[in-house]
């Protein structure tokens, strides 16, 4: 159960997981604007496969939390629709391997809408879609394919690493204009908690978060591997006295190209830790990123931690495939020794 608290600055906040935090984000949407709605496979009675979104069709009715059949493409579409006609649709896919079937209603509709309509229509829609691994799931229930989003213009991807950013980015994303892929790592659902103010805020869906001062190195990450990420950078600090600047990246399209690049031009080195396969991963854009706008302050070459080319695998291996604090120690050290 959560608890009430203050904040530093009087603010009344609550002590919630990742998980409760979008709960609370969704409830907290939905009781000041009407136009908000949720819309999904076992969204309403049953609140959710993850419990995210508990209790909310007790409070708002069915007409504005509405279960759905086990059709994603059906859902996006209708989604679409009431975008269309004054509503706010905050669709869930059960999980991101789920939505396949849905990728032609947002690539060619959701995302074009507006620029097909030259500006005289939008898509204001939140695709909320629990992603990666971790958590023993079966085959599809652990996908991290971002990259295929972030790849799309005309989309905004997101993914929180903490329950504080998770209401503020999601509140953020259902006042946006344009539709939102929000991607929530299941893996920390329920690790840790965290005060967050009961009252409503948003958090930028265009500031990265420097999770950590360092002067030795960049590491740059999102999700679910923020705290690893974490976990290696006080191991080195402690071990070798490497000085490891960490950077959330909160918001992976649009990225904050400016705090990447402050980072860079600060340390000279760089490693992108990401759990999904390295080819073609967001890492690589980071990376060019990086040789694109700071590249005379490049001391080493860039260092991918990703997971492997392979479809993530089953349960006696899923910890093998996803980036630990062990090998994002290796790699920072591969990289500030180099």
């Amino acid at each position: 159960m959560s608890s009430t608290a203050s904040t530093q600055t009087g603010q009344k906040a609550q002590s919630l997981t990742l998980v409760e935090a979008i709960q609370d984000g969704l409830y907290t949407e939905m009781a000041q604007d009407d136009s908000v709605v949720v819309l999904g496979e076992d969204v309403g009675k049953n609140g959710g496969v993850f419990r995210a979104t508990d209790q909310l069709y007790e409070e708002f009715g069915e007409d504005r939390v509405i279960d759905t059949p086990l059709a994603e493409a059906g859902i996006v579409g209708a989604s679409i629709g009431l975008a269309q006609t004054g509503m706010k649709p905050v669709p869930e896919m059960q999980f991101m391997g789920f939505m396949y079937p849905a990728f032609d209603q947002i690539v060619s509709h959701a995302a074009r809408l507006r620029s097909r309509s030259q500006g005289q229509y939008s898509v204001p829609m939140v695709i909320r879609a629990p992603y990666g691994g971790g958590i023993r799931a079966p085959e599809h229930h652990s996908e991290s394919k971002e990259a295929f989003f972030v790849h799309e213009p005309g989309l905004k991807v997101v993914s929180p690493s903490t329950p504080y950013d998770a209401k503020g980015l999601l509140a953020a994303s259902i006042h946006d204009p344009d539709p939102v892929i929000f991607l929530e790592p299941k893996l920390i659902y329920r690790a840790f908690r965290e005060d967050v103010p009961t009252k409503p805020y948003e958090v930028s869906l265009s500031e990265a978060a420097v999770r950590r001062d360092g002067s030795d190195i960049s590491v740059y990450t999102w999700g679910a591997m923020t705290r690893p990420a974490l976990i290696a950078a006080e191991n080195l600090s402690q071990s070798h006295g490497i000085d490891t600047e960490v950077i959330d990246l909160r918001t992976l399209s649009p990225l904050d190209t400016e705090t990447i690049t402050d980072s860079f031009k600060k340390t000279g080195r760089a490693a992108i830790v990401h759990e999904a396969p390295k080819t073609g991963g967001l890492g690589a854009e980071i990376a060019t990123t990086i040789q694109e706008e700071a590249l005379v302050h490049q001391e080493a070459p860039i260092k991918r931690i990703a997971g492997f080319d392979a479809p993530m695998p089953l349960h006696s291996l899923e910890d093998y495939y996803l980036p630990q604090a062990v090998r994002i120690q290796d790699g920072i050290r591969e990289t500030v020794e180099f």
